[in-house]
């Protein structure tokens, strides 16, 4: 090969060589700063207050017995009729105030079941229910309810259908404010971590809003809410 050409050949190799290494440190460096731009912290902001119910639904349940149907009927309306007069003697409005369908089982009927050993033939039940915005003048009611034990009455509260219940309905008037409650926290949170670690806190690179959660404050307070949000946030940081 004539002295040129070699010549040529060498200049080409050594350019050639120096071009993937200066291609190399760019890559290099990109990478790095690739890396560095996706150093991230994940942070949950937590939003909790508690609220007073705002609805009550209070079934009152009783039990009749009898040998005869026409006894049973009439014993059912005249404990609903006892118990509606109790509620809005109380001061609860009649128009919250809804008397159920009576339930009756006649054991005489059950082909599984032996009457000849029960006293009476017929077990009847039924519910009035109280539906109120009015909470605290159907929890001062509640503290009375053994009057109507006095008159007879045979109340029933075991069953899953006479538990009272607490609403709370205004979810969507607080919401706004416990979701920026909650995003203001982790980002507290998401700064201390930013200075403790020597490093600068970025924009959000991923958020998630949690479930909201509402729930009795305690047993003993069914009627106070606790409601509680928690946001998750994802913030890119720096040096």
């Amino acid at each position: 090969m004539p002295h040129a050409q070699r010549l040529s050949a060498l200049i080409l190799g050594v350019s050639l060589i120096i071009a993937a290494a200066v291609a190399g440190t760019l890559a290099g460096q990109a990478a790095l700063s690739y890396r560095q731009m996706e150093r991230t912290v994940t942070v949950k902001g937590l939003s909790e207050r508690e609220y007073p119910a705002d609805i009550v639904i209070w079934p009152i349940q009783f039990n009749v017995t009898g040998n005869e149907l026409t006894q049973v009927y009439q014993d059912l309306a005249a404990n609903t009729n006892r118990i509606v007069l109790f509620l809005t003697g109380a001061g609860v409005d009649s128009a919250e105030i809804t008397p159920g369908s009576p339930s009756i089982i006649d054991k005489s009927a059950q082909a599984y079941g032996n009457s000849s050993g029960s006293e009476f033939r017929y077990t009847a039940s039924q519910s009035v229910t109280v539906y109120s915005q009015d909470i605290q003048t159907v929890r001062d009611v509640m503290r009375h309810l053994s009057d109507l034990g006095r008159q007879g009455i045979v109340l029933t509260g075991e069953g899953y259908g006479s538990q009272t219940e607490y609403l709370f309905t205004r979810l969507n008037e607080i919401k706004p404010d416990m979701i920026e409650e909650a995003t203001r926290n982790a980002r507290e949170v998401a700064e201390k971590f930013a200075i403790d670690s020597g490093s600068d806190l970025g924009r959000i690179r991923t958020a998630s809003q949690g479930q909201f959660s509402i729930s009795p404050r305690d047993r003993n307070n069914p009627h106070i809410k606790k409601v509680r949000v928690v946001s998750t946030v994802e913030y890119y940081l720096s040096d």
